[in-house]
């Protein structure tokens, strides 16, 4: 029998922590093993329960997302986070991915987008909230020596649309067509993507696309 994902929610409001637990207890791969209503509650339960993923809201009492976020990457870095918000800005994107999260959603789209957000984070990946995915490409940084900021913020917008345009199929001489550029530079953007992301197969490439929601709207 495949083990469950096992996990904890922290969030101080009850009636959308309760709708949380309604999706997680819906899955039959996912087991919710504790709850909390504050930041510092949250860090005491995952230590003591170690699961597979926590599931925090930025904003709560005691100890907010970004600060727990940072002291699990810390204390306990074989358990994943995915921070729940209202927040919609890039400031809090970031912040987030610096304290070292694995999954960023919107508190608006949880019923559509967390149980796949889910599954792509225990799985290794990074989820961004479709509605806000294009964040991480815009204004993306130059410097290639901050490796602790996840790999996909050093892609060229180039690199970006080529590992999607593979992720939904499209061979090369299709690709090189499609943005009317050589199979060369199609292949040298694909392998510089790849590389920056640790990808090795065109299955991790769809994959990583799908955990970033590129392929929501296709």
């Amino acid at each position: 029998m495949t083990q469950k994902i096992r996990i904890v929610l922290a969030d101080d409001h009850p009636i959308f922590l309760s709708g949380l637990r309604s999706l997680i207890q819906a899955e039959g791969d996912l087991e919710l093993v504790g709850e909390a209503l504050s930041g510092i509650a949250a860090l005491k339960l995952i230590r003591e329960l170690q699961p597979h993923l926590a599931i925090v809201d930025i904003s709560m009492p005691e100890m907010n997302g970004i600060l727990l976020s940072r002291r699990l990457r810390d204390e306990t870095p074989s358990v994943k986070v995915l921070v729940l918000t209202l927040h919609e800005d890039r400031a809090y994107l970031q912040q987030a991915l610096d304290a070292g999260i694995r999954g960023y959603i919107l508190k608006r789209s949880a019923s559509e987008n967390l149980v796949q957000a889910i599954r792509a984070v225990v799985t290794g990946g990074l989820y961004v909230d479709p509605s806000i995915a294009n964040y991480l490409f815009d204004s993306a940084p130059k410097r290639t020596e901050q490796r602790s900021v996840v790999g996909v913020l050093s892609l060229t917008e180039r690199e970006a649309e080529v590992l999607k345009l593979v992720a939904l199929g499209f061979t090369t001489k299709e690709i090189a067509r499609k943005i009317d550029l050589g199979t060369k530079t199609i292949e040298t953007y694909r392998a510089r993507g790849s590389e920056k992301l640790g990808l090795r197969t065109r299955a991790e490439i769809v994959r990583y696309a799908s955990a970033q929601g590129w392929l929501a709207n296709v």
